[in-house]
């Protein structure tokens, strides 16, 4: 459920920061005063392409926050846990669009892309009454929505596993058997298996190879270098460590005689002597060692040039060279023994396969079932609607293809024939805004608490109707309001006072600037808001007298 909308320097509107509550909330304002501007900042924070004309002259961005209560919305608590973007069960939008065309999104207070922002809100909120912002016209949200309608989840489920695994064994199956490659597949392992088993090494071999190819390219220099440090350490120069540790030790051997408080500090002179003597001995030892064989050299350097190209040839790094060995020996035996494991899979796909068949018959038929009763209760309520004549069917079409699939045998077209004597067509092509808002609202009362979105906006709902129609439109709104969150943008009174809460949009002008305020409409200001929607600009005492009652009978209905 959306719980607040924060717009600032959005087309008109300064500032503004609306509370949103359950049930059916109604918007309202004279024509031009900015109604549809909460749908275009929803639109926004879900992902729609933002004109930087949207950004209110004079300023240098446009800011937009909404925020979401998730109870009851398990999707997109797990969409958001998937995406790493959870944050104590909070949900917030938010989105900045800058003067010059940018624009940047957030997640709960995280970067997001534009995409994932549609991605959650399609699970936080639907817009009817646009045909670029509409789920209704996508061929796979009207299985969807049938599924839905029909109870068929579990079913759905099933179907989708069955598929999915039975997807996963063939792949297995064309791995194991090779396919019509096999015989080359089995000569490729053993010569990749071959070249890896004489050059690949385990990690600690790899390490040792590396570091004896490290001394042998440098052993000239670590001779030299070890010599000169001896030169140093132990020389004939008067400068040698030795010779000034031994000087120094004897000069603190007479003071010690002297003072007997210099004796801890003569003995840590003993010990770096003996340490001096040892380290000397050591490198001694070192220069002797060091290795100056070049054709060692030159065969540890070939191995690793072997390595690097194996390297190159199977696109890993070379540290992970012998886990490539283990995985193609691995597929080697399962090629070379593959006839048991083929029999074994090819067993268990046939089963899957008949286990697809049953579950997706009985799928399709509660999907043909409920398509009847689906198209006949919305073309009714489509004539409650102002629609008279009008029919909708709910079209099930073979899928392409004897495999199991996914989605079931059947993909569903809603056809719509919006006047009486036309033949239905697809609803993606000829539904108008105004029409396909009411057929919006027709299916989702039919659908009465089997959709899982939080919050339905309509906007254009009651373009071209007026009078008991527009009455009948309210009370279905209301209805719905009662299952989920609506809001509806409305300039019918009929509509309006069907509402549990009422903002009204209205237009003023501060100097040179014009502005849209929102305000939250309390009983007396909705009666106001009715009377001014029955009778314009003069509102009389029979105008409130007659929108006082409307308000009351919607309010005991």
């Amino acid at each position: 459920m959306l719980t607040s909308l924060y717009v600032r320097h959005l087309a008109v509107v300064e500032e503004a920061d609306i509370t949103f509550g359950p049930g059916l909330t109604v918007v309202s304002g004279e024509t031009g005063a900015g109604k549809s501007l909460l749908v275009d900042a929803l639109m926004l924070l879900a992902g729609a392409r933002a004109d930087s004309n949207i950004v209110r002259a004079g300023s240098d961005r446009a800011e937009l926050v909404a925020e979401f209560d998730l109870k009851g919305l398990p999707e997109a608590q797990g969409w958001l846990k998937r995406e790493e973007l959870d944050e104590d069960g909070a949900c917030q939008l938010r989105r900045v669009i800058r003067a010059e065309g940018s624009s940047r999104a957030w997640i709960n207070g995280r970067p997001a892309t534009i995409g994932q922002m549609a991605d959650l809100a399609a699970l936080l909120v639907e817009i009817h009454g646009q045909h670029e912002h509409q789920a209704l016209l996508e061929r796979s949200h009207q299985l969807n929505l049938l599924d839905a309608y029909a109870e068929n989840e579990t079913r759905v489920e099933q179907v989708r596993e069955f598929a999915q695994q039975w997807r996963d064994l063939g792949a297995r199956i064309r791995k194991l058997s090779g396919g019509d490659d096999r015989g080359h597949r089995l000569e490729l392992l053993r010569h990749e298996l071959s070249e890896l088993e004489k050059w690949a090494l385990a990690p600690a071999q790899l390490a040792e190879l590396e570091a004896s190819h490290k001394r042998l390219a440098n052993a000239s220099k670590l001779t030299e270098g070890i010599t000169g440090v001896v030169e140093l350490l132990d020389g004939d120069s008067e400068l040698a460590l030795r010779q000034s540790l031994g000087r120094a030790h004897a000069e603190l051997g007479r003071l010690a005689a002297l003072d007997d408080r210099l004796v801890p500090m003569l003995e840590l002179l003993d010990n770096a002597q003996i340490q001096l003597n040892e380290a000397v001995d050591g490198l001694e030892h070192y220069a002797q060692d060091v290795d100056l064989d070049p054709e060692r050299y030159a065969e540890v350097d070939t191995h690793l040039t072997r390595l690097h190209e194996l390297s190159r040839k199977h696109r890993v790094p070379v540290a992970e060279l012998d886990d490539k060995r283990i995985a193609l020996q691995t597929e080697l035996n399962e090629l070379e023994n593959a006839g048991e494991a083929l029999e074994r899979l090819a067993s268990q796909r046939d089963q899957l396969q008949r286990d697809y068949a049953q579950v997706a018959e009985a799928l399709s038929k509660t999907r043909q079932t409920a398509a009847k009763r689906l198209g006949k209760e919305v073309s009714a309520l489509m004539g409650e609607l102002g629609m008279a004549g009008g029919v909708l069917q709910v079209a099930l079409e073979s899928a392409e293809g004897n495999d199991p699939d996914p989605q079931g045998r059947e993909r569903c077209e809603l056809l719509v024939s919006a006047n009486p004597g036309q033949p239905p067509r697809a609803l993606r092509k000829v539904a108008s805004g105004g029409e396909l808002a009411r057929i919006s609202l027709a299916i989702e009362v039919a659908t009465l608490g089997k959709d899982t979105i939080g919050c339905m906006v309509f906007d254009e709902v009651d373009t071209g109707i007026g009078g008991a129609v527009a009455e009948v439109v309210g009370q279905k709104l209301r209805a719905l309001g009662t299952r989920c969150q609506v809001l509806c943008v409305t300039h019918l009174p009929q509509v309006a006072a069907q509402g549990h809460a009422h903002l009204r949009v209205s237009k003023h002008s501060e100097g040179h600037s014009t502005q849209t305020r929102i305000e939250s409409l309390n009983t007396e200001g909705r009666r106001d808001e009715l009377a001014r929607m029955l009778g314009g600009v003069e509102i009389t005492r029979e105008t409130r007298a007659h929108a006082k009652k409307m308000l009351e009978q919607a309010q005991t209905a």
